[in-house]
Formats: C-alpha cells, sequence, structure tokens
C-alpha cells in the first residue's frame, strides 16, 4: 500500500504502461503508433508527477487525497464504469445487428454484470 502513496507510482506506472503499450504495437508491426503511444503515457506522467500544487493533480498522484476527493473518485469512477457498459451494450447490439455473434462485447457485458451482481451482495453482506 505504501507504493501506491508514493508521488512517483502513477508516473512510473504511466511510463511502464506506455513501454507496454509500444512493444505491442511494435510486435504488431506499427512501431511508429507505439512511439505515439508511449510519448502521450509518459506526457500523462510527467503531468502528474511535475502537476505542482494543483489539487487535483495531487488527487490524482495520490496525495493530499481527503475524504472529498475520496467521494470524488468513486463518482468519477461510477460514472466511467457507465459509460464504459453503455459503450458495450451499443457495440454488442450493433454486432448483432451486422449478423455476427456479439464477440467480444457479449462477454464484456458479462463479465460486468456478473461483477456488479457479486458486488452488490458482498458490499449487502458486509454492511
Amino acid at each position: 500500500m505504501r507504493l501506491t502513496k508514493s508521488k512517483w507510482f502513477v508516473p512510473l506506472l504511466s511510463v511502464f504502461l506506455g513501454l507496454v503499450l509500444f512493444a505491442a504495437q511494435w510486435v504488431g508491426g506499427d512501431p511508429g503508433s507505439g512511439l505515439g503511444s508511449l510519448g502521450i503515457m509518459t506526457a500523462f506522467g510527467a503531468l502528474i508527477l511535475l502537476g505542482g500544487r494543483s489539487e487535483t493533480i495531487r488527487g490524482l498522484r495520490g496525495d493530499g487525497r481527503d475524504e472529498r476527493f475520496r467521494m470524488m473518485d468513486i463518482h468519477a469512477t461510477a460514472l466511467a464504469g457507465l459509460a464504459v457498459i453503455l459503450a458495450i451494450i451499443v457495440a454488442f447490439i450493433v454486432e448483432l445487428a451486422q449478423g455476427h455473434n456479439g464477440t467480444p462485447y457479449g462477454w464484456l457485458g458479462a463479465i460486468g454484470g456478473l461483477t456488479y451482481l457479486v458486488a452488490i451482495v458482498v458490499f449487502r453482506i458486509r454492511g
């Protein structure tokens, strides 16, 4: 848990993911796009690391989090999850309308739905 509280965690994770994207795109035959991905992820990491005194940047970085920021984080995560779920449902319907079987969107939707149901049960038992 201490590692994730370091101001270096998010920037280093960003660079690591950028390197993974670069390697994947290189293997896929497009190293130029891989460099672009690495550049974007590195720039994001630098913004988080060097973001100065911004309360938002400090919250994203992990330091300076308080109860208010934790609630904003929960709400933002829920909204992002809703957007992804809606995109998966739309993509699934489009795939079916094109005569395909809906893969992989059906699987992604099932994972999301089952995770939600399990979470409701677990939170209900705990609370």
